[in-house]
């Protein structure tokens, strides 16, 4: 058998910021599929750089826990972990459809697999439709509701918005919702005019998409961030940018009334307990030999339902 290492961000200054990672964790240490489980992070302890020393097996399979292919997937962790025979290239991507690599560790001489990062997975998509059932209280949720996939966006890495559109793009095409927009926190179109998106069939909005024959205004929105955590940006840039509060510390209500829609926050996409599913998915596809802790997971978390569709 083999190690699963998940490499994540963590923080200096939110201790919650790991706690998706180490849940996630303990998911699939759960259900077996390998020899361990290991969490590494860029910002805690254990870090990147220290992870492949504590690690017994010769064979290593590495997943990002990360959003985007950018900067600390294709530069950081490959670099931390000695992995020097690495190239982006190597992933065949365009910036959605990263696969995996097989390099050796320089200083110690493992075989690392090294994965995509989770937010460009295909099943990520399952994760955010289920945000909105999480949130919403409700299976079936999708007729009469506009959804919003929020990422952080940045001039600096056009890689950082594929991921966001990608699975925007994924979740309309099942036509399930009304509408399904990509919004972000730095760049266009921004998430605080979320509900400008979604005021009528006859809005430039719909008009763009081609889809806007039968559809109808969306008085509910259900609203995911695309991060791995809650934190300063999903607890408190994101609800007071879309108006769901003029104070963060005072909270806000589920759903929250803003011009006349109601929204519907979910917090973190990365909190939802299907994240596991993806992990485990993202090492089965570079060969990792988990036999059936992928059916076994998704008992777990539910995604069985999802499989089975």
């Amino acid at each position: 058998m083999a190690t699963l290492v998940i490499a994540a961000h963590g923080s200096h200054l939110n201790p919650g910021s790991s706690s998706p990672t180490y849940a996630h964790a303990d998911t699939i240490r759960d259900v077996g599929g390998f020899d361990a489980v290991r969490e590494t992070f860029w910002k805690e302890e254990p870090h990147f750089r220290e992870v492949l020393r504590t690690v017994d097996d010769d064979e290593v399979y590495v997943v990002p826990l990360f959003i985007s292919e950018g900067y600390f997937t294709e530069e950081v962790i490959p670099r931390e972990l000695r992995l020097e025979e690495w190239d982006p290239e190597m992933w065949d991507s365009d910036g959605t459809d990263a696969s995996q690599a097989t390099l050796t560790a320089a200083d110690t001489g493992q075989t690392v697999h090294y994965c995509g990062p989770v937010g460009t997975h295909e099943a990520m998509s399952d994760v955010i439709v289920r945000r909105a059932e999480s949130v919403t209280g409700d299976d079936e949720v999708g007729e009469g509701f506009g959804v919003a996939v929020v990422g952080h966006g940045t001039e600096r890495n056009e890689n950082s918005a594929k991921a966001i559109k990608y699975h925007a793009d994924r979740i309309r095409d099942r036509d399930r919702f009304e509408e399904v927009k990509a919004l972000f926190m730095d760049e266009d179109p921004e998430v605080d005019d979320v509900t400008e998106f979604f005021e009528s069939e006859d809005s430039e909005a719909l008009r763009a998409s081609g889809r806007s024959h039968g559809r109808r205004p969306c008085e509910d929105i259900v609203v995911v961030p695309l991060f791995v955590a809650d934190g300063y940006h999903t607890q408190e840039d994101i609800p007071e940018d879309m108006g769901l509060t003029d104070d963060y510390r005072e909270g806000w209500a589920t759903p929250e009334t803003v011009d006349g829609h109601r929204i519907w926050y979910s917090g973190a996409v990365g909190t939802e307990p299907l994240m596991a599913d993806v992990i485990l998915e993202r090492a089965a596809d570079a060969g990792a030999p988990v036999g059936d802790a992928l059916d076994r997971v998704r008992e777990v978390t539910g995604g069985a339902a999802l499989a089975g569709d």
